[in-house]
């Protein structure tokens, strides 16, 4: 049967943008991701009033992301895997974020949200691609009669990794691994290729 590997981006190939946005900025609110508040419209609202409160606009955080790298070993691991099966990665980041990074990454395809944005270039709120959109795309990959195999590190991606056929964490914390035992731990690439590695023929 075919497969595919759906992985989560921040966290798991890239660092988490907000925490490097807040370390420039020096606003330390903006370090609170979903590894910290389950749910992402709550995180999402906190962010775009910091963001209107702060004066900060999209090009501030896209000035950022474009001197962001990815995490050491991210690229060669992806690589290796899509020389395999078929990789989608699956992230509740943004179209306006996602280009520099997914250039850096060899062009993978991911499916991802939308910000909206005024004329002056203000965050205004964000549309999700589809609510629940990481598990859906595991649920759709199967309707489509493929085997889905799964990694991710926080809360957002629990669904998905519980819907996959086999789900990983991905250097996850502890408060995480705590609420869901039943997901298996990996902290390095070579831990999750090597649990990966027996679904991948």
């Amino acid at each position: 049967m075919l497969n595919v590997i759906t992985l989560d981006l921040e966290g798991v190939l890239v660092p988490e943008i907000w925490i490097e946005f807040a370390q420039i900025t020096k606003i330390p609110e903006f370090k609170l991701t979903t590894r910290d508040v389950p749910d992402y419209d709550v995180l999402m609202q906190q962010r775009l009033a910091l963001l209107a409160q702060h004066g900060l606009k999209l090009k501030d955080i896209q000035e950022v992301i474009r001197k962001m790298e990815p995490m050491e070993g991210a690229k060669s691991f992806l690589d290796r895997l899509r020389s395999q099966t078929q990789v989608v990665i699956l992230s509740d980041t943004f179209t306006q974020f996602a280009g520099p990074l997914m250039e850096k990454l060899g062009q993978p395809t991911i499916f991802c949200n939308t910000l909206e944005v005024d004329s002056s270039g203000a965050v205004t709120g964000y549309r999700l691609r589809q609510k629940n959109g990481k598990k859906i795309a595991v649920q759709a990959f199967h309707s489509m009669g493929l085997k889905v195999y799964a990694a991710g590190d926080s809360y957002n991606d629990t669904g998905m990794l519980l819907e996959a056929d086999a789900g990983f964490f991905f250097r996850p914390p502890e408060s995480i691994t705590a609420e869901f035992p039943q997901i298996p731990v990996t902290r390095t690439y070579k831990e999750l290729s090597d649990a990966l590695a027996p679904y991948l023929g």
